[in-house]
């Protein structure tokens, strides 16, 4: 028995395109703009450090308007993070803090499940963001460092201590 459906008038090779197209798989979102740290308890006493730049008009808010401690999320990033932070471990307590020379930076922190999220702004009377926090459980953080107003860019390190 020979199947006899509806002919679609396009070549194979064309039509083989438009499906590919319309069903491509994305690309990761995970491949961060800067890099990954990946940390185990007993790292360095005095941090450890990552580095880029700010920039971007990806409101962060869009990722959640208020982090798992009802901390307001606030800021201009790019889309994709810019770091990706493996924990091996649970650690206790951490501490994440930028460095842009003063600048008003924010800071959003999204994992290991995607609706724990952490944010962070202004660190006392200091312009540049930081979150501390307890229990961060093993598994892979997103890290986004952002600028209070969108398209700024500043260069940063963000230095990662057990306090």
């Amino acid at each position: 028995m020979k199947f006899c459906g509806p002919r679609l008038g396009l070549p194979g090779s064309l039509l083989l395109a438009i499906l590919v197209s319309t069903f491509s798989i994305p690309v990761k979102a995970d491949t961060p703009n800067f890099g990954k740290l990946t940390l185990a308890p007993g790292f360095r006493a005095d941090g450890a450090t990552m580095t880029g730049f700010t920039g971007g008009s990806y409101s962060l808010s869009a990722i959640s308007n208020r982090d798992r401690n009802r901390n307001i999320c606030i800021g201009f990033a790019d889309p994709k993070p810019d770091h990706i932070l493996v924990l091996e471990k649970d650690f206790a307590n951490l501490k994440l803090s930028v460095d842009s020379g003063g600048n008003d930076t924010t800071l959003l922190v999204k994992g290991p499940e995607d609706d724990v999220i952490r944010c962070g702004d202004d660190t006392g009377r200091n312009k540049d963001a930081s979150i501390q926090d307890r229990n961060w459980k093993a598994g892979t953080y997103r890290v986004w460092v952002g600028t209070f107003n969108p398209g700024v860019q500043h260069n940063y390190n963000i230095t990662v201590q057990q306090p």
